[in-house]
């Protein structure tokens, strides 16, 4: 099972995604102990609702992901679906779009 963010702007009354990626539900704990769970996960839950919202944690999380590998690398799923390897660019990659696009809409699809 995966997790699909996305990023949407409304136009004439029609939501345009300009962003989307999927993440596996294998790489939570990893999430979670970067800090991020909730920005990527479950934005909803802390009030987050526009990309500027998650930048800031995406951010402080890529600083964690990237400063102890061999300590985020023990959240790798055992069986294989998911790696730090795949996460950190998915993070990045998520950082960098709402950067870009800081006043779009978090849509996650779980």
């Amino acid at each position: 099972m995966s997790l699909d963010v996305s990023l949407t702007y409304e136009v004439d009354g029609n939501e345009i995604e300009i962003y989307s990626a999927n993440v596996t539900h294998n790489l939570t704990e990893m999430a979670d102990a970067a800090g991020i769970y909730y920005a990527i996960w479950r934005p909803e839950e802390k009030g987050y609702n526009l990309a500027k919202e998650i930048v800031r944690p995406l951010a402080n999380g890529l600083k964690k992901l990237k400063s102890r590998p061999s300590y985020f690398k023990k959240f790798d799923p055992p069986n294989g679906w998911g790696s730090y390897e795949y996460f950190v660019p998915f993070v990045e990659n998520y950082l960098a779009a709402c950067k870009k696009y800081p006043n779009s809409k978090i849509s996650v699809d779980r």
